[in-house]
């Protein structure tokens, strides 16, 4: 369906006239640098354009009061000296002469945007605005920000299309308050926003933006504040944030449409935030929100200071709206000590109201001294906040910020992103138009080689696929393909997936992941030297055989699924950091065509997308085209309302992390009492 890119050259017409420190980092350049980056990298063209209409009236009112949107409305037409005077009436704020008209076209994009996503013109899609919106209030300008755009869009999505459950996700660095102000009360939106905080020194300098205020009234619960109280928050400790405390939400919520506030200056080198993440950070965040609302997503950008970081992170998201794989995560992937504690103090806020959270336990989160001089961390990019110390030491300090930004991180397109690899084309296979069905195989006597340890693959019919197979693998060890599916008949699905290993590791993958589901056992011959990390979902029992052989029974539920996904996979995925993903679904994996669909689209996330899917040939007819859809880049069918897990998979799971977490770092959360 496609991605939009609302604009309107317009909105570059305000700027600071006076001299004022605090507003002069919000500038025109920041819209012309991100578009500049977006043309060049050929993004923009691949959006569809959409050029940004004003806002009316009664839309702009619908979250702020008349005689606010008439007084913005006079700026039009008061000299300096006044603008100035009124400006100084409200925190951090210029007004200009275009304020107004560029305002209403910033609200406008986010309207425009979501009519397109929800219509069904676009699946998703970026409002590329300013001036910002996240602190604007009902009667209030407040930090850069006019009219609340996010806000304004999610009443629009209640009142014109009927939505039921929006979910907002502020990654800004700074605590959208307007927008909690706004819906604090309402249990129709849930507001997620992280925020360097610093217990409470940091602009905004509000009690409100602490882990304990979860909104009021009917609101209880969909306000969700995670404070970072140390600058430094990196890749590892935004992907903890995701995995640990979002995702779970938002899964039991289930929204109809995900709305973004994108702000980049919680990206690298920016100096408001004072942060870590590299703007490939933000290409995963982006893949994770797609898995919710059947991918309906609309992002809008908020803060982002520092123009090469932010039209770097800008293009990151663009490039995953329009579903291409993400870049690998660089860095040691070891969330530091102050993340897990922020997280720790959300979860337990949150966890009276949200089923996903309650009856799960895990080991506390070991202290560190205050003294403990950080490792596998760059130094703070500017002086002026506590930097975060890792919560264990990692195994090199992390590039400097001018490294991040100096190369384009866009990986190489391969050739063709999603190939089908059957033993004979099937012309009932709904596919997208340029997913291919493979007619090639590796050569006869390669594949008869590969096959002579195993009695099952001796077949004729095994003997095919498996050459299917071979001739897809190496594709995507070569960098032609970047993912697939292939089929297996039963019988030589666990041999069939030893030799995919065995080929991967020899032909190029230095860190090979295998999620196995069902009853497939480990390949006897599997070493345990840290190159390849096998997950078996769908074991006997939990247990860990060692830190990279891992096997859990099948989750029985929606939500035991997902908490497994979450609480485990994903995190030890991410952990891992492998450069290939195999994802073999044997005998009795027992998966429903949109669990397989969610896990592949998630673990699509890791190793640049590469991913093969290896399945049964019975149930190819059924899964290969919905899972070469979310390979290709397509939104996974909602699974709906998760449900609470049951008290087997929850025991499974904490037994596992309480195993594993001593050598993975990114399974730890902290610990918290749950509520009776």
């Amino acid at each position: 369906m496609g991605t939009a890119l609302v604009y309107h050259e317009d909105m570059t017409a305000t700027r600071l006239l006076w001299d004022d420190p605090e507003c002069e980092i919000e500038r025109p350049e920041r819209l012309t640098a991100a578009l500049d980056r977006l043309r060049q990298r050929g993004l923009e063209q691949r959006c569809l354009r959409l050029s940004a209409r004003e806002a009316s009236k009664e839309e702009l009112g619908l979250v702020h009061s008349p005689e606010y949107v008439s007084l913005v409305r006079k700026t039009q037409v008061l000299g300096e000296e006044e603008l100035q005077a009124l400006s100084r009436q409200f925190d951090a704020i210029y007004f200009h002469p275009s304020t107004f008209h560029c305002a209403r076209l910033a609200a406008g994009a986010g309207l425009q945007l979501v009519d397109a996503v929800l219509t069904g013109t676009v699946q998703n899609g970026l409002a590329l605005v300013r001036p910002p919106g996240h602190h604007s209030q009902r009667a209030a300008a407040n930090g850069f920000c006019v009219f609340n755009n996010v806000a304004i869009a999610a009443a629009h999505a209640k009142q014109k299309h009927g939505l039921h459950r929006i979910l907002i996700v502020d990654w800004d660095v700074h605590h959208g308050q307007g927008i909690q102000y706004l819906f604090e009360d309402d249990p129709s939106v849930l507001y997620f926003s992280w925020h360097r905080y610093e217990h409470g020194r940091f602009w905004p300098f509000l009690r409100e933006s602490d882990a304990d205020a979860v909104g009021r009234g009917q609101g209880l619960g969909f306000t969700v504040n995670l404070p970072w109280n140390q600058v430094g928050m990196g890749n590892a400790d935004y992907m903890a944030a995701f995995l640990h405390l979002l995702l779970p939400l938002a899964f039991e919520f289930d929204p109809e449409l995900v709305l973004v506030s994108a702000g980049f200056d919680s990206a690298i080198g920016d100096p408001e935030g004072q942060m870590q993440a590299t703007p490939e950070c933000f290409a995963h965040l982006t893949q994770l929100l797609q898995v919710l609302a059947g991918g309906r997503v609309c992002a809008m950008l908020e803060g982002g200071y520092h123009l090469e970081s932010l039209a770097e992170s800008v293009c990151m998201t663009v490039q995953t709206l329009l579903g291409d794989p993400a870049p690998p995560l660089s860095g040691p992937m070891v969330p530091c000590q102050s993340a897990l504690e922020s997280i720790q103090s959300a979860r337990a806020a949150q966890a009276p109201y949200w089923k996903s959270l309650q009856l799960q336990d895990a080991t506390p989160v070991p202290t560190s001294p205050s003294t403990h001089s950080p490792e596998g961390r760059p130094p703070p990019l500017l002086p002026g906040g506590p930097m975060c110390k890792a919560a264990a030491p990692a195994p090199a300090p992390a590039p400097a910020p001018s490294s991040f930004l100096d190369q384009p991180c866009l990986c190489p397109a391969p050739s063709v992103r999603t190939t089908v690899a059957l033993t004979a084309p099937d012309t009932t296979l709904v596919l997208p138009p340029d997913v291919i069905q493979q007619e090639g195989s590796a050569l006869r006597e390669e594949t008869e080689a590969w096959a002579r340890p195993h009695k099952s693959l001796a077949r004729e019919e095994a003997l095919t696929a498996l050459g299917k197979l071979l001739y897809l693998l190496d594709g995507m060890l070569d960098g032609q393909v970047n993912s697939g599916i292939a089929a297996t008949p039963a019988s030589a699905a666990a041999a069939t997936l030893d030799v995919a290993i065995q080929r991967g590791l020899s032909h190029g993958a230095q860190r090979l992941l295998c999620v196995a589901l069902g009853q497939l056992d480990r390949p006897p011959d599997l070493a345990h030297d840290g190159r390849t990390l096998w997950l078996n979902i769908g074991g006997k029992e939990a247990a860990a055989l060692s830190m990279f052989h891992v096997s859990t029974p099948l989750p029985v539920m929606t939500g035991g699924f997902l908490s497994c996904i979450l609480g485990l996979v994903l995190p030890l995925a991410y952990g891992f950091q492998p450069d290939l993903v195999l994802v073999a679904l044997g005998p009795g994996h027992g998966l429903q065509g949109p669990h397989a669909a969610l896990l592949s689209a998630m673990l699509r996330g890791l190793a640049g997308g590469r991913v093969l899917a290896l399945l049964e040939e019975d149930s190819t007819p059924q899964l290969a085209g919905i899972l070469a859809r979310v390979l290709h880049g397509e939104a996974p069918p909602s699974l709906g309302p998760s449900s609470m897990a049951s008290p087997e998979d929850v025991q499974a799971l904490m037994y596992l992390r309480g195993q594993l977490e001593p050598q993975w770092k990114m399974l730890q959360v902290g610990a918290f009492t749950p509520q009776k």
